[in-house]
């Protein structure tokens, strides 16, 4: 049974909630939140991000998914991800025999909607938004960043969740590397439908820059990036930056400091790799499979950090089968938005997209809706991680990481990319950024270039 989230939990409360009603009359109102336990702890969330509460089991699994997505849910004919937010804080939960009844709170963040299980929900409670307290480490059992603030009500001490950072980060679109995704279908509309002629050699050696160019102050460039979009100018993106520069001289004029999120977004349109955010051209496709080395190994295992909602991965799956098609393929999808990730293995095609290179890959749902195929999709696991932390992975032999080096600091760099080099076996090749470079010093890679593509192959 599924109804309004303020009302049924409003009539379940009506009784206990009088005197508090008598209470809220005298103050000011001016934020609602909806409270449920957590591991017998209380929690809230702001209620206009609450699109209803429900009760609900029999979830439809979906493999290669992160643990704490339970499956998806048919919310009245939208199909909706089902998240488990004690599995994803790493709360204890009590060992599930079958399809029991859970407590959902159905949330909207960014247009999508999600089912979040908790233990209990308990009412709709009303405070002064001036009550909310900044965030300490001692109130939860989960991360700080997770947290909007705390507040006290009615003896009960809330921690009030930030469901947008829980979900997506907070991260711009050029963090996630989405950048495109308005011109996506525009896109598709050149994309030639029969397989072009391979060209008789792609990969040539990077040519050494003899000239340096003049010297320019970049200091006010790296800070004003750093401030609005955490990208950090170092060797990895120098020669870009140049380039880049040079443009904004002249576009700007002498209106050359950021001073905003949109200027620095306007300084970095030309920064994302092609494609990023978007479904491949078959012309990209190709390219793709032209840089990837010769490999007779019976399995074939990639690294794709930073993939988004899984255009990347999905598309280089698809390349990767035409490349090697003898092998079993293995494709870790890592990603830190929480939103991207649980969405990423329900990604489906428009027509026009499916008609293209993707057609031998994908088939048609009794809904009408292009998907991939199960060889496609078994080829992926989707796992919520942040690649500078510490993981199992195997030893890869391709590397797909594209823009991400950028949004780091220059230690994380470094440290990435020695894990990186630590990785990839013998004859492994990594995949940077279209503006990416791995730095002159670095000498455990090899560089090699294709058209749009920056690829270096292991020493």
């Amino acid at each position: 049974m599924e109804t309004n989230a303020e009302n049924i939990i409003a009539m379940q409360n009506e009784t206990e909630d009088t005197v508090d009603s008598r209470k809220e009359s005298v103050v000011n109102i001016d934020f609602k939140m909806v409270a449920f336990s957590l591991a017998g702890k209380d929690y809230a969330i702001d209620i206009l991000k609450v699109k209803e509460i429900a009760k609900a089991g029999r979830f439809t699994y979906v493999p290669n998914t992160s643990p704490f997505v339970l499956g998806v849910y048919n919310l009245r004919g939208d199909i909706i991800p089902i998240i488990d937010l004690r599995l994803f804080f790493n709360i204890p939960v009590p060992e599930r025999t079958g399809n029991e009844i859970e407590n959902m709170i159905i949330v909207t963040v960014e247009d999508q909607v999600f089912g979040v299980v908790v233990d209990a929900i308990d009412k709709v409670v009303g405070i002064q938004k001036s009550t909310i307290q900044p965030p300490h480490p001692l109130f939860g059992d989960i991360s700080i960043k997770y947290i909007a603030g705390v507040v006290e009500s009615n003896n009960h001490l809330y921690i009030l969740l930030d469901i947008d950072r829980i979900f997506s980060s907070k991260a711009t679109k050029s963090e996630k590397r989405e950048i495109g995704d308005e011109n996506s279908v525009s896109q598709y509309n050149d994309v030639n439908r029969h397989v072009a002629k391979r060209p008789q050699q792609v990969i040539q050696p990077v040519k050494q820059v003899v000239e340096e160019p003049k010297t320019v102050d970049f200091s006010f460039i790296k800070e004003g990036l750093q401030n609005f979009r955490r990208f950090t100018v170092s060797e990895i993106n120098m020669d870009w930056i140049r380039e880049r520069y040079s443009e904004w001289e002249k576009e700007r004029k002498d209106n050359l400091q950021l001073t905003s999120d949109t200027d620095a977004d306007a300084f970095l349109k030309s920064f994302y790799s092609k494609h990023s955010g978007a479904f491949w051209s078959e012309q990209y496709a190709n390219e793709v499979f032209e840089c990837l080395p010769q490999n007779e190994a019976r399995q074939i295992v990639v690294w794709n950090p930073g993939c988004g909602k899984g255009f990347e991965t999905f598309s280089l799956a698809c390349v990767l089968k035409k490349r090697y098609p003898d092998a079993r393929i293995k494709i870790y999808a890592h990603e830190v938005d929480l939103l991207s990730i649980s969405n990423a293995p329900l990604l489906t095609l428009p027509p026009e997209v499916a008609e293209t290179w993707y057609k031998p890959f994908v088939s048609k749902t009794v809904t009408g809706e292009y998907t991939f195929i199960q060889n496609i999709k078994d080829m992926i696991l989707f796992e919520y991680h942040d690649c500078m932390h510490t993981n199992a992975m195997p030893a890869v032999d391709v590397i797909f990481a594209r823009d991400i080096l950028s949004f780091m600091n220059e230690q994380a760099q470094k440290d990435l990319l020695t894990e990186f080099g630590e990785k990839v076996k013998g004859n492994g090749c990594l995949f940077l950024g279209d503006n990416e470079q791995v730095p002159v010093g670095n000498t455990s890679w090899s560089a090699k270039s294709a058209n749009h593509i920056s690829m270096y192959l292991k020493h």
